[in-house]
């Protein structure tokens, strides 16, 4: 399989989502790296979102909440190109109704390769990368083949 690339601008597209028991968390981290947060567009999933945009005074583009749609709207604009990086506060001990909706979103940003933050420490390390405020080239496969692959309908 080749690889296309796809041009990311220097002003990123940045999904921020927290789960309920992450949100302080979430929270602290983008008050401490607010002026970084400053320079990219914010797209959140609901409360998230509008925590971010009351703490941070930055607009952000808000979503449904998680468990009403708003992970599967992140993966829709993940596949569309819309989103350049993920950054994911998810509580890993806690049960989710919509953890399918939660997987998805993870496995579909690791299809288009985009850069993913799970956490305060992953997070710290990539908003505060060289590469956040540059152009980049990020590799994607060329999912061509399995786009045009046969169909073979079995009769019935």
């Amino acid at each position: 399989m080749h690889d296309n690339i796809v041009q990311m601008a220097g002003q990123k597209t940045i999904a921020i989502v927290a789960h309920d028991n992450k949100k302080q968390d979430l929270l602290a981290w983008a008050k401490f790296n607010r002026e970084a947060l400053a320079g990219h567009h914010l797209i959140a999933t609901g409360t998230t979102g509008k925590l971010l945009h009351t703490e941070l005074g930055l607009p952000v583009i808000r979503l449904q909440s998680g468990p009403l749609g708003g992970d599967q709207q992140i993966g829709a604009k993940i596949s569309e190109g819309v989103i350049d990086v993920l950054i994911f506060f998810w509580d890993p001990l806690e049960p989710h109704p919509h953890d399918p909706d939660v997987k998805a979103l993870l496995r579909i940003a690791v299809v288009w390769n985009i850069p993913i933050a799970c956490n305060r420490a992953s997070a710290d390390f990539l908003i505060s990368s060289s590469l956040m405020p540059q152009e980049y080239e990020r590799l994607v496969p060329d999912y061509d083949g399995h786009r045009n692959r046969p169909v073979h309908l079995d009769a019935a």
